[in-house]
This record gives C-alpha cells, structure tokens and sequence, in this order.
C-alpha cells in the first residue's frame, strides 16, 4: 500500500539520487565544444518532461534522464575521435531512439523482454544492484582506481570519504530501525555532516535563469544517415535498447511489480516513453534520456505509483530555476586531482544496491545450465560497468550452454536472435 505522502517522499529521494547528472551531463558534453548552460538546460527539461510523461503514461515510479555512458560515447568518441559535429551525433541519438520506437511499437522490444528467462531476470536485478553499489562506492571515494589492481580502497582520511562513511553507517541504522524516508533522512543528514566535513557549501545564491537554447532542435539527421556510421549507430542502439531493459527489470523485481510469469504489466507504456525519450534527447541536444537505475531508490522508499515520477520531473524542471541549490547536494565535490566525488548521494546508493540483492534467493545455482548465465549476468554489469555487456554475457552463455547440453528446446526463438546480436555487437 501506498499514500500520496509516501509517493511524494520517493520522488524526492529518487531525484535527489539523481540530481547528480544536472553538472555531470554538461560537463561531459560540453568537452565536445558546445555550451555548458545550454546542456545544463536541455538536462534538466530532458529529465524533468519526460519522467512526468513517464509517470502519467506508465504509472510507474520509473525516472528518466540523460544516460550515463551514451554521453561519453557522443563526447569522446563521436566528436572526439571521429571529429564528428556535435549536430550530427544528436542525429545519431534521434535515429536509434526512431529505430528503438519502431521496435517498440511493433511489440519487437515488448517480446524480447518477455523471453528472457526468469533466472536471467533475477540475476538482472542482482547484478545492477551489484553495479549501483560500486557506484556509490566509487562515488564516495571507498574505493579508487588502481592501474596494478584495477580498483582498490581509496584514501578514507579524506574528508569526503569520511563523509560517506558516516553517511552510509547513518542510513544503514535508519534501515535497520525501519524509519520511514530512511534514505531521504540519511541524505539530508549526510549533507549537514559534509558541510562540518568541508565537502558542502552554502549556494552563494538561490535561483538563476537560463538563457542559452543554443542546441534545441539542431539535429542533423541527414548527416548521420552515412554507411560509414551504421556500426556506431548500431552499437548505440544496443547499448539503449538493454541498458533500460536491465534497468526495469531489476527496479521492477525491487518494487514487486513483476507478475507470477516474472513480467511487467503495461510494459509497452514503460518502452514507448523510453524510447520516445532517446529522441526526445537527440532533439534537445542532451544526448540519449533514458530509464535510470537510480529509480530503484525512490521505490525503496515506498514509490509504487507513477505519482513518484511525476514529483521527480517537476523536481527536474524547478532545477532549470534552482541549479545553485541543486548544486549543494547534486554537485559534488571537486578533489585536489580534479575528480568529482558525490559523498552526499553515495551512501543511498549503497544503500539501494543492499535491498536489490534479496531477488539472488530466486536463482537457482544448483542448476548449472541455469546458475552459471545468471552468475556471469551478475559479475559482468560491475567489472565491465555496462548494464548491456552483463546482459549480453546471461544471454550468450544461456544460449550455448542449453545448446550443447541437449536442451535446446528450452529456448525461446528470440533467445538465438538476441544472443547473435550481443556477439556481433561486441565483435564490433
């Protein structure tokens, strides 16, 4: 059961979650050379409108924004390497949400959801919890990049990892006391603490107004219509079309809106507002908006309805007015090396990695044909920090272990479909 007050509080801890990618996403993009404010702009509308169309059409507490790697795919790869304008890598994002669409509402997308197998889907959960957690850790400065050992602990005398550290021991006992609003309580508290701990700061002031829409409705979709770019339209369009397939499965399995068959009801609602929000991203120039993992903070917090989306868009659109105040808690903080760290959200991400874990009772891992593919789902979302490469990992492995086990009626005709497709996808 839900209230309207519960719905309100999710929505606030999702954005809170999320409020991150309002400074992340711009200064991502604008290393492509475009304006810092316009993208800051086109996040936030991106964002905020489209979780609201979410929440309205779906009714799920499901929230949107610009995803986190595509970004990087347009910025350093599309206008970095292959010096591409940014106009034409927005074109590349509308035709791969265009290409999402179609597959949408053809019930292509719907179908292919629907055949994964249960303990693929269980172990989609687990892993993106897995791979939430090692954000947060990473985030809060727990753990660091090492070229020896690839991670290890990071410098806990910081001031910002003892922010985490004391903000992720402050949740963790509101969890444990079952206080209502315990990872929105936990946020606010672990920002009051980084503000002694120097990590926060008081916004010098409270509203801005925005004035650059310098990149709105500039897609060069003829540009990006090039044989020579079909591979990387191709790679993005994989990437978009699992990542948010990953992604609602396992905030799905985290609020218990999964069926008995383990599917979601109204789901073609949920794809059609995804992938209309790709193009909707490519139009405004802030890269591909699609469905974030963070959602699962609000629905563990109590969101069930679509009325927590809706609370988290119109949180997005104030930010176009309120980004200095945003910044307090959304912004990070900048280390001596320059790196930004998140220790105020980090510890609520952790948090939410913990109670996605509980659907790894469901797996069977007794069943080899079945444990191993939902092991390697698990592990490959957090070591190769793709929610598509872990997926792409269940699917294949599933595909041929069943085959030369002399199970291979088993599969679902589309299993060998999207099986090859991940093989080509990571050829390529």
């Amino acid at each position: 059961m839900t209230n309207t007050k519960t719905e309100i509080i999710a929505g606030l801890t999702t954005f809170m979650t999320m409020a991150y990618i309002i400074f992340v996403n711009p200064a991502i993009l604008s290393s492509a050379g475009v304006s810092f404010e316009s993208v800051a702009l086109a996040t936030c509308l991106g964002a905020g409108l489209m979780t609201i169309f979410m929440g309205l059409y779906s009714k799920y507490p499901f929230a949107l924004a610009p995803g986190m790697g595509l970004n990087a795919v347009v910025a350093f790869t599309l206008c970095g390497q292959m010096k591409l304008p940014y106009s034409v890598a927005m074109g590349i994002i509308v035709i791969e949400g265009l290409m999402v669409t179609i597959f949408v509402l053809t019930k292509t997308r719907e179908t292919v959801m629907n055949s994964i197998p249960k303990p693929i889907k269980l172990a989609i959960g687990v892993g993106i919890g897995i791979f939430i957690a090692f954000i947060g850790l990473s985030e809060g400065g727990i753990v660091e990049k090492n070229p020896a050992t690839l991670v290890s602990l990071g410098n806990l005398k910081t001031n910002y990892a003892v922010t985490t550290v004391i903000g992720l021991l402050i949740t963790s006992v509101l969890i444990a006391l079952r206080v209502r609003a315990s990872i929105l309580i936990g946020i606010i508290l672990t920002a009051v603490a980084g503000f002694f701990a120097g990590v926060v700061s008081l916004p010098h002031k409270i509203f801005s107004f925005p004035s650059d829409f310098s990149l709105f409705f500039k897609p060069d979709i003829a540009g990006a219509l090039k044989i020579t770019l079909i591979p990387m339209i191709f790679a993005i369009f994989m990437t978009d079309f699992f990542d948010t397939m990953g992604t609602i499965i396992g905030v799905s399995e985290e609020g218990g809106f999964l069926d008995e068959n383990g599917r979601l009801p109204r789901l073609k609602n949920v794809l059609l507002v995804d992938s209309l929000s790709a193009v909707f991203g490519g139009l405004v120039g802030s890269s591909s908006v699609t469905s974030y993992i963070e959602s699962a903070a609000g629905v563990a917090e109590g969101g069930k309805t679509g009325k927590t989306s809706v609370v988290t868009g119109v949180l997005f659109l104030a930010s176009i007015f309120l980004i200095p105040l945003v910044s307090v808690v959304g912004g990070g903080y900048r280390t001596l090396d320059g790196v930004y760290k998140f220790p105020v959200t980090a510890p609520a991400l952790i948090i939410v990695g913990f109670l996605m874990m509980s659907a790894i009772k469901g797996i069977d891992f007794k069943k080899a044909d079945e444990g191993i593919p939902a092991f390697l789902t698990i592990i490959g979302m957090p070591l190769t920090y793709n929610i598509s490469h872990g997926i792409g990992f269940g699917f294949i492995s599933f595909t041929l272990i069943k085959l030369f086990t002399g199970k291979a009626k088993e599969l679902h005709p589309l299993i060998y479909v999207v099986s090859a497709l991940f093989a080509v996808n990571f050829a390529l």
